[in-house]
């Protein structure tokens, strides 16, 4: 059925097709998967031509040449290192004192110098004031006042603005608040540990309910909850949700980051390889970036990698099997891997935390 879906009763969904035509399915279940909508600032609105949200960005007429970028997440840098390498110049406007909130902070800076290197530039600790239209030399640009933390103010001149400061829950339409599913203060959908909702046939997944919004933990929780409702046991580990931002080079994660481990008072090991001493990189001139790997002191238990480098995204899953079944850094050191692959890196970073690499 393809149209807008709304809950009219526990076991009656209406869908609205575009032709204004409408529908009743009786069902015994309902699954909440509606995703989730991108966040403007407060007084902004998208018109996805001049300000954009990731959904306008990916569908630009012509190369800007200068873009502004609101936000330094994941996906505000992911659309600006795309545009940047098809010749725009990029200008990015960070609130907080770094990028990439909630990475490990040794690959966050190693992040921001790379994209820096390559032209990007950072504007941290800065606040968007207003975002206005104007003409100025017989062309419309895109007007941004900003104020850093010093008071000092700022003024860019582009031909578009990319806000990209996150995304909320959507669960508009749905008539939820009628028949009774509960949301928490975020907006999201409250569920239990089964996906269930304040209301028993009726569960939630993915971007409407607490989590990260990303699609393959999605689309675990849809397998997970669809197995729930045959009487199986399905489940999500969440300790092991791996997260990628698709720049070049990409940057990749599974597990705990090196903060986390330090707040949590957590005794841990760090094992790290360059991947300027691995071949592969060397042969193909992809250098940059570096494999990070965190290890319990105590049982040698893997509990975080971080890998910043060509093919990251690639490589996470091997590390995200591993701490699956609970290898140890010894386990993955000890695992053969082909020569000259990236993923040697992971092998001697894993070498590395007991301080044995072979290559540096």
């Amino acid at each position: 059925f393809k149209g807008t879906g709304s809950i009219i009763g526990n076991n009656q969904v209406s869908v609205k097709s575009d032709d204004n035509k409408d529908e009743k399915i009786e069902t015994k279940n309902i699954i909440l998967a509606t995703g989730s909508d991108p966040v403007s600032l407060p007084g902004i609105k998208f018109d996805e031509e001049k300000i954009v949200s990731s959904t306008g960005a990916l569908s630009l007429k012509e190369v800007p040449k200068k873009l502004v970028v609101v936000g330094g997440g994941y996906i505000g840098l992911e659309m600006g290192s795309v545009w940047s390498r098809l010749g725009s110049e990029v200008q990015v406007i960070e609130f907080l004192d770094h990028i990439t909130p909630g990475m490990d902070k040794e690959i966050s800076n190693e992040f921001q110098k790379i994209l820096k290197k390559q032209g990007i530039n950072f504007n941290l600790k800065t606040k968007v004031e207003s975002i206005s239209k104007a003409k100025k030399f017989l062309t419309d640009k895109t007007i941004v006042k900003t104020t850093d933390e010093q008071g000092n103010k700022k003024q860019f001149d582009c031909d578009v603005v990319l806000i990209s400061v996150g995304r909320k829950p959507n669960t508009s339409n749905l008539n939820l608040e009628k028949i009774g599913v509960e949301k928490d203060q975020k907006g999201r959908i409250k569920v239990d540990k089964n996906f269930q909702t304040s209301i028993k046939n009726i569960f939630a997944i993915g971007d409407v309910i607490e989590g990260p919004m990303l699609a393959h933990k999605a689309e675990e929780e849809g397998m997970a909850v669809a197995e729930i409702i045959v009487g199986q046991s399905g489940h999500v580990n969440y300790d092991i949700i791996p997260s990628v931002v698709y720049t070049s080079p990409e940057v990749a994660s599974v597990g705990k980051t090196e903060e986390q481990l330090k707040s949590s008072k957590m005794d841990y090991k760090i094992g790290k390889f360059p991947f300027m001493a691995n071949s592969r990189a060397k042969a193909i001139d992809e250098p940059e970036g570096f494999v990070k790997i965190l290890a319990d002191s105590k049982t040698d238990r893997v509990l975080g990698v971080h890998i910043i480098g060509s093919h990251a995204g690639e490589m996470i899953a091997e590390m995200a099997v591993a701490m699956e079944f609970g290898a140890s850094s010894e386990d993955i050191a000890r695992t053969c891997h082909a020569h000259p692959t990236f993923s040697e890196a992971i092998k001697e970073a894993a070498l590395s935390v007991d301080k044995r690499q072979i290559h540096s």
